[in-house]
């Protein structure tokens, strides 16, 4: 009989909770770069204010991203890098909900955050960890309509959580049917002469380090030949993800005849036909006329 009493007394004890529980998500929480974040942190049973100090951290230097004391936020207590970016709901603390939005989020932003509840003598904590988004995908895919002899850009953007200096590749090659020409290579950050086709040594360049550091891969091609004529494809590749897009290159072709006595000639192109005079050695050019 004492047994089946305990047995009994164990069953229809109540679950209670004692002491401060504060909560938070189950697992990392993946951002992506200028996007934005909630932090979530509560509790089941609202707490009164004037009893209640909520503080946000980070793990890593205990640097203060939020503070809520005294009744209110205290935004003067923000280190610099969180200023204007982390905020509560403040309507909802009342509630019981401390969960932070972090906008305009960085790759500085990765990492352990704690968010810290104190109720007088009490304190509980839940950690929260941002995580960068793993993507790349790249853009710049068009058509390019050039004449001979002239220089264009074959566009070509990386977007990605991976600073674009630490991509393990970013590679320009024209398409062939047998085998593709490397027209332009970057490697580790750097650039990789040596690998450039002869067909393209000294006609081809990216642009400066402030864009590459922007994702803009876009490749000068300077000279415009006609075997430049094609489809040209930036890839880029780091560990095993890997993207690209293809710029086609079509040429526009000069037709010319020459009229020697009256020192003429008469260009016509894909385009806009032309008339070059040529006098006394000077060449001047204008749009050709209706009655020509």
């Amino acid at each position: 009989i004492l047994y089946l009493w305990t047995f009994n007394m164990q069953i229809c004890k109540p679950n209670i909770v004692i002491g401060l529980h504060v909560l938070g998500p189950s697992g990392p929480l993946a951002i992506q770069p200028g996007g934005s974040v909630m932090l979530s942190c509560y509790v089941q049973t609202p707490i009164p204010v004037e009893e209640l100090e909520v503080e946000w951290r980070r793990t890593d230097s205990e640097t203060i991203v939020h503070l809520f004391q005294d009744g209110e936020s205290q935004p003067e207590s923000q280190d610099q890098a969180y200023h204007d970016r982390a905020h509560f709901f403040i309507e909802d603390i009342a509630r019981g909900n401390f969960s932070l939005l972090l906008t305009d989020v960085t790759t500085k932003d990765t990492g352990l955050y704690k968010c810290v509840v104190y109720r007088n003598q009490e304190s509980n904590e839940t950690l929260i960890e941002i995580k960068m988004s793993v993507y790349l995908t790249v853009s710049g895919g068009h058509v390019v309509s050039v004449y001979a002899g002239e220089d264009t850009t074959l566009n070509c953007s990386v977007h990605s959580h991976i600073p674009p200096e630490e991509l393990e590749e970013v590679s320009w090659k024209k398409r062939k049917t047998d085998e593709d020409m490397v027209v332009f290579q970057f490697i580790n950050g750097q650039t990789v002469p040596e690998s450039i086709h002869e067909a393209y040594r000294d006609r081809v360049e990216l642009f400066s380090r402030e864009e590459i550091h922007k994702g803009n891969f876009s490749l000068r091609l300077k000279n415009i030949q006609i075997e430049d004529k094609g489809f040209y494809i930036c890839e880029v590749f780091h560990e095993d993800l890997s993207a690209n897009t293809t710029v086609e290159v079509q040429q526009l072709v000069n037709h010319c005849w020459d009229m020697r006595k009256a020192q003429i000639s008469i260009c016509s192109g894909a385009m806009t036909p032309l008339m070059i005079l040529q006098q006394e050695g000077k060449n001047s050019s204008k749009p050709e006329s209706n009655t020509v």
